[in-house]
């Protein structure tokens, strides 16, 4: 008998049992160069990459290079779900699933609903749902109205206004409306995670990876620019650049199923059950969605950067080899989206907010403090800049 035989077969993840097992679900990925065994990790110019000495119990150090913090992880675990880097449509396996779009008028004087252009979605901006590019734009689905602004609509769905005054705050008893309206326009912002900071509406992540490399050595090395022209004032300037090499790459990611479960539940009272919040299929979906990006990160060579395009070899959860097991058009269809409708209209899976054009922009504008965009650490966009030049 071989070595390949003896191998017992990986232990197949499913939604359900994820679902209903221990949490948190930790998941250790192996990963290597394509080619060679230097690669690139995150880095600023002048700064380079982060390698730390971390503490072991036997007293000894180990040197660890953090490749990808969570923040960046977490770009690349939404990227999978787009086309393309420049496509902003969701790949045939999410179709059906919801999402919002930024959208303004292709030509100036355009009506929006004959020619649009998406500018962003919830999948590609830091703040998801809460970003101002939605909360401050008009529901195109209802008619651009003055009374149509997407957080007016949103308070209304959350159930968030407290009696006797204009402020917006949740309840305890309205968080059930707040996970089902955010499942419904947004289910990507609930294993990602958001933040409401004026209605104080936060929600961590229930999906959170980094990538480090273990047992890391610094590689200096240089490039030059040429400026055949003479065009720029740099001349030729030489810049530094810096690569990693490591004993072993890995990436861990982490699944809170304990918190996708605390989005809904059961509620008896006498003989008459009630449903709060997410229905377990609906739940099931979010822990379908975290293990298909996962799988769909992992399962052919991905380019973190220029110059760090690594391939899994292994995938763990603890010491036994795993492999993840998930139909994901299957889930969207069970978790019933947007299945009701209302009054005689259905209701639509993509939420299209509109920005007049002139407006979206306008030069000049400064970050609003108070807005989405203005809360500090709240968002995932990390520019992991290559320090290539």
């Amino acid at each position: 008998m071989s070595e390949k035989e003896k191998q017992p077969e990986p232990k197949k993840l499913t939604p359900s049992e994820v679902l209903k097992g221990e949490s948190p679900l930790v998941l250790t990925a192996t990963l290597e160069p394509i080619v060679g065994d230097r690669f690139q990790p995150a880095g600023f110019p002048e700064i380079g990459h982060v390698i730390y000495k971390a503490p072991r119990k036997d007293g000894s150090s180990e040197n660890v290079c953090i490749v990808d913090s969570a923040a960046s992880m977490a770009n690349h675990l939404e990227s999978v779900c787009q086309r393309g880097a420049h496509d902003l449509d969701l790949v045939e396996d999410l179709d059906g699933m919801p999402y919002i779009r930024c959208v303004t008028n292709a030509a100036e004087g355009a009506e929006p609903t004959e020619d649009r252009e998406v500018v962003v979605t919830s999948l590609t901006e830091g703040h998801r749902i809460a970003s101002s590019y939605f909360l401050d734009g008009f529901l195109l689905n209802k008619g651009i109205k003055a009374n149509d602004k997407f957080d007016q609509d949103l308070i209304t769905r959350f159930g968030i206004v407290l009696p006797k005054g204009s402020k917006a705050h949740p309840p305890a008893c309205q968080w059930w409306n707040v996970f089902k309206a955010i499942f419904e326009l947004d289910p990507n912002s609930l294993v990602h995670g958001v933040l409401f900071p004026k209605w104080q509406i936060k929600i961590p992540r229930a999906l959170t990876a980094h990538l480090e490399a273990f047992g890391a050595g610094r590689v200096d090395r240089s490039g030059v620019k040429f400026d055949r022209l003479g065009k720029t004032t740099s001349g030729q300037p030489i810049f530094a650049v810096d690569d990693a090499t490591a004993e072993s790459i890995r990436a861990t990611f982490v699944l809170d199923v304990s918190l996708i479960r605390s989005f809904g539940r059961k509620k008896k009272e006498g003989d008459k059950e009630t449903q709060l919040g997410l229905s377990d299929k609906q739940q099931e979906f979010l822990v379908a969605l975290a293990l298909w990006k996962i799988q769909k990160l992992l399962e052919s060579p991905f380019r973190f950067r220029s110059g760090c395009h690594l391939r899994k070899t292994t995938l763990k959860s603890g010491e036994n080899e795993v492999e993840i097991d998930v139909a994901i058009k299957g889930a969207i269809e069970a978790a019933a989206f947007r299945s009701a409708n209302e009054g005689a209209v259905q209701l639509p899976i993509i939420t299209d907010v509109f920005w007049p054009r002139d407006e979206l922009y306008r030069e000049g504008q400064s970050a609003d403090t108070n807005s989405a965009e203005g809360a500090a650490g709240t968002g995932d966009r990390e520019v992991s800049e290559e320090t290539e030049g």
